[in-house]
C-alpha cells in the first residue's frame, strides 16, 4: 500500500546571509532606486537622481547606513558612473548580468528590483561579472572608440566605390583596395579634371598586378557631376576619419606604454618578425604594436599560428594582461563564448 502523504509540507530552508551588509540598486537613465537592509533605515529603499551630486548622495547614505558591498545590474552604460563613484568610497561593487538575476515574480517594479537584487546579494547567490582594471578599461574604451571608426571609415569607402559604379568606373573591380596609393592617386586626378584613361592608367603603382591597358579600359566612364559630387564628400570624409584614426593611435600608444613592463634584462630579445609579418595590414594601429605586446606580456604570442598583433591587441585591451581571475583555461574559453551551452 502506498504511504499516505503528510499535510504538513515542510518548510523550505532559509538561505544563510553571506553578505549582511549588501545592497541592490536598480539602474536607470534617469532615476536609481537602492535598497538596503531593512534595519539600517527608517526608509529601505530610497530613490536618486543620476546627477553626479546625487550619486554622491547616494555614496553618502550608503556609507552612513554601514553597507560594505553593492550589486547592481549592467544596464546599457548608465551603471559606469555609479560604479566609479562607489569604487572610489572603497565600497565593492558587485556587476551582475541581468540574465542572472531574475526579478521577482508578479508586477514588475523598480522598487522590487532593487530589494531582490540586495536580497540575492545578501545570500550569495549572485556572480560578480568579470571587469578589468582601471588601466585596462581606460585602453578598452579607445579601442572599441577606433572600431567604430574604423566601421566609419569603411562606409565612406562604400559610398565611393558606390559613386564609381554609377560612373561606370570599374577602377575598383582591377584594384584591389582603392584606398592604397593607386587607387587614391587614381580618384583624386579623375576629381581634379582628368578624363584621360592612359594618363590616369600612368598613375599605376609597380605593385599592382593589373596592367597599365586594364586600368586604363577601366577608367573610361560616364563621368555625372552629381556622382562627382558624392565621390568628392566620400573621399573627404574617409580621409578624415583617417585623420581621427592617427590621433586616436597615438593615444592608444601612450595608454600602452603607460602599463607595467614585464620583460626584463636577462630576457631573451623580441626576435624578428617574419617578412610577411612586417608589412602593416588592414587597419593596425601605424606603431610596433608587437613590441609593445612583448614588453607587456612578456612573451611573444605572434609565435602561436593565427595570432596577430591586431587580435592581441584586442585580447590585450578586453582582459589584460593578468588572467588569473579566471580558474581555468576552460573558464577563459567559456567567457569568450568559444563552447556550447551545455
Amino acid at each position: 500500500m502506498a504511504k499516505k502523504r503528510s499535510g504538513k509540507s515542510k518548510a523550505a530552508p532559509i538561505p544563510p546571509v553571506v553578505h549582511p551588509n549588501a545592497s541592490g540598486v536598480d539602474i536607470g537613465a534617469t532615476e536609481i532606486f537602492v535598497a538596503v537592509p531593512a534595519d539600517r533605515d527608517q526608509s529601505p529603499v530610497r530613490s536618486f537622481q543620476t546627477f553626479t551630486q546625487d550619486l554622491c548622495a547616494l555614496a553618502d547614505w550608503l556609507q552612513r547606513c554601514g553597507i560594505q558591498t553593492v550589486a547592481m545590474e549592467s544596464t546599457g552604460v548608465y551603471w559606469i558612473p555609479l560604479f566609479q563613484i562607489l569604487e572610489a568610497r572603497g565600497l565593492t561593487v558587485c556587476l551582475v548580468n541581468a540574465h542572472y538575476a531574475k526579478n521577482v515574480p508578479g508586477r514588475r517594479t523598480d522598487v522590487c528590483d532593487s530589494q531582490w537584487l540586495q536580497y540575492l546579494h545578501a545570500v550569495g547567490l549572485l556572480r560578480a561579472s568579470f571587469r578589468p582594471e582601471q588601466d585596462i578599461c581606460a585602453l578598452r574604451s579607445l579601442l572599441r572608440h577606433r572600431e567604430g571608426l574604423v566601421q566609419m571609415a569603411s562606409g565612406h569607402v562604400q559610398h565611393m566605390q558606390k559613386a564609381l559604379d554609377q560612373m561606370n568606373l570599374q577602377i575598383h573591380h582591377v584594384i584591389s583596395d582603392i584606398t592604397g596609393l593607386t587607387g587614391l592617386a587614381i580618384i583624386d586626378a579623375v576629381l581634379a579634371g582628368e578624363r584621360n584613361p592612359d594618363v590616369l592608367a600612368k598613375l599605376r603603382d609597380w605593385r599592382i598586378r593589373a596592367s597599365e591597358e586594364t586600368i586604363a579600359k577601366s577608367s573610361v566612364g560616364d563621368y555625372r557631376p552629381e556622382h562627382l559630387f558624392t565621390l568628392r564628400q566620400s573621399l573627404k570624409a574617409y580621409r578624415q576619419y583617417q585623420l581621427l584614426l592617427a590621433e586616436c593611435d597615438r593615444e592608444i600608444q601612450g595608454r600602452l606604454e603607460t602599463l607595467p613592463s614585464k620583460t626584463s634584462t636577462e630576457q631573451p630579445a623580441l626576435p624578428a618578425a617574419k617578412p610577411s609579418a612586417k608589412k602593416r595590414k588592414g587597419n593596425e594601429p601605424d606603431f610596433d604594436l608587437r613590441r609593445q605586446h612583448y614588453r607587456i606580456l612578456g612573451v611573444d604570442l605572434t609565435a602561436v599560428p593565427g595570432m596577430s598583433s591586431l587580435l592581441i591587441h584586442t585580447i590585450l585591451a578586453e582582459v589584460g594582461p593578468d588572467l588569473s581571475k579566471f580558474r581555468t583555461a576552460s573558464a577563459f574559453a567559456s567567457w569568450l563564448g568559444l563552447c556550447p551551452k551545455q
